[in-house]
């Protein structure tokens, strides 16, 4: 009963401030209070303050906000869990199952394909040379 009377108080109130701003033609913010105003009436006459004015006075609900809370912590830290881990069951044996075909039964290093990348090549004697006269062109163009 008390959080009704509240709520269509802050209502008026809202709607008596819009008044004022519409007088002194400013129609956009007047507008816009008037709609934040209306709300908690809605609330009111929808039941929604009632069912919430009950809901915080229970017993039983404020268990059941409990337990939604738990539930929760449960999942995400599993969720942590999972992340951390590598996936699921499967996922964590597929990539075992692919870690050990990543080197060859008689093979001392790993097998990534480093034969079939052909050599790098040199465009002059020193390229190495070459690299640090592109920089120091680059430096004396911006006065560095």
């Amino acid at each position: 009963m008390i959080a009704e009377t509240v709520c269509s108080a802050v209502s008026a109130a809202g709607l008596g401030i819009a008044a004022v701003m519409a007088y002194r033609k400013r129609f956009h913010r007047a507008g816009r209070i008037a709609a934040y105003a209306l709300v908690p009436l809605g609330l009111v006459m929808t039941g929604a303050v009632g069912w919430l004015a009950h809901t915080a006075f229970s017993i039983m609900a404020w268990a059941g906000f409990g337990v939604l809370g738990l539930a929760w912590l449960l999942f995400m830290s599993t969720r942590a869990v999972e992340r951390r881990s590598g996936g699921t069951r499967k996922e964590r044996k597929a990539a075992r199952a692919a870690q050990g075909d990543a080197v060859a039964p008689s093979a001392s290093t790993p097998t990534l394909g480093a034969a079939n990348r052909p050599a790098p090549t040199r465009r002059g004697s020193d390229s190495a040379s070459d690299d640090f006269s592109d920089i120091e062109a680059i430096l004396k163009k911006h006065g560095i």
